[in-house]
């Protein structure tokens, strides 16, 4: 989510929780504290993150990231978290003027944790090492678009093929996928799909699934189908380099009140799709589904059941990404990322928790 998908977002909660003031001068006082609200949220997004955003990427360097620890005690109970088993939990800073606002991420086989931010910027850095030593470099991008803000880079999603080594990313105001060569060497194709070019461009490419047969899955974040809920494409190969190739449409119906923020799959017919919401009472909350995926065809219909949520007690923020890793014993781990919109009343939270074994396997996707 960018900085006025938020503002958008916030107003449209302000509207939602004052129109049921029916008292006499209620209207009037609901009315000015909208305004009020609103300007002062304004305020702290411009304040806060917008005049960073006005400049390119930023050049690859060598940057420090902290993790903090949080504590058991402050993680919530653990049944909010279902079946998954928190392993570790940590509060991410740098007083690099681009850490932040990470909307996806993979683990390399190192341990080493990929994130890429909603700014078109990259971060390499692991919670196991005390000197807390990290690294930034921009996405590659054509010599013509050097100068352009980094707002413009909507960079909202990320897969990565773990054979080849190649990462494909979907950007959402520039309503396009992009593939990259391994490390993020250089950029190979970029396509701007047109089943895509209705979706809002503030709430497209929000989640981005490869499958190891080299279809791609696409669930927007916004745009909503022809077949009921989130739109969700299946791209019966590459999207970055098959113009022309016409994507299947599907369904994804999330929970109430929720919004698709990423999905990764675990093999066989198991994928799991993260959820946000914002709200005036909580602010951002998640819940994590598990979806058992029917054939996938044109009209198939994803639903998941919630199990894991992200709400207060529990650790509560804008989450916005998963990633799959495997422990030093070969057991399946889930990392989630929230993303902080490069602001001070938001936190960028890194969550892992242990995996049930037998919901990873190498079994093809339906």
């Amino acid at each position: 989510m960018d900085l006025f998908a938020a503002v958008q977002n916030w107003g449209r909660v302000l509207r939602a929780s004052t129109s049921r003031w029916r008292a006499p001068g209620g209207f009037a006082m609901a009315a000015a504290m909208q305004r009020i609200a609103l300007i002062l949220i304004l305020f702290i997004l411009l304040m806060n993150g917008r005049h960073n955003m006005e400049h390119p990427p930023s050049p690859p360097a060598s940057i420090v990231v902290q993790a903090r620890a949080i504590p058991p005690e402050d993680r919530g109970p653990p049944e909010a978290y279902g079946p998954l088993r928190m392993t570790g939990a940590w509060q991410l800073t740098s007083s690099h003027k681009a850490f932040g606002g990470i909307s996806s991420m993979f683990v390399k086989a190192d341990g080493s944790i990929v994130g890429l931010n909603d700014t078109g910027e990259l971060f390499s850095f692991r919670v196991d090492d005390p000197s807390g030593r990290a690294f930034v470099m921009p996405l590659p991008r054509r010599p013509d678009q050097m100068d352009w803000p980094s707002w413009r880079w909507d960079s909202e999603s990320m897969t990565r093929d773990p054979v080849s080594g190649k990462i494909w990313v979907g950007f959402e105001l520039l309503q396009m996928i992009c593939r990259y060569a391994p490390d993020f060497a250089k950029r190979e194709g970029c396509f701007s799909p047109p089943e895509s070019w209705k979706w809002p461009p503030t709430g497209s490419f929000e989640s981005l699934v490869r499958f190891p047969d080299g279809r791609f899955l696409v669930i927007s974040e916004m745009g909503m189908g022809p077949h009921g809920g989130h739109d969700v494409l299946l791209f019966p190969g590459d999207p970055a380099i098959w113009p022309g190739v016409r994507a299947a449409h599907l369904g994804y119906r999330p929970p109430t009140g929720y919004r698709p923020t990423d999905a990764l799959w675990l093999g066989g017919d198991r994928l799991l799709v993260l959820n946000r919401r914002l709200t005036l009472a909580e602010g951002f909350t998640a819940v994590l589904t598990l979806v058992r995926l029917p054939p996938l065809h044109e009209g198939a219909i994803l639903r998941g059941e919630v199990i894991a949520t992200f709400a207060p007690p529990a650790l509560a923020d804008n989450f916005e990404a998963l990633a799959l890793s495997r422990d030093a014993q070969g057991h399946p781990q889930l990392w989630v990322e929230s993303d902080d919109n490069h602001l001070f009343l938001e936190r960028s939270l890194l969550l892992r928790f242990a995996l049930p074994p037998d919901w990873v396997s190498d079994r093809p996707a339906p």
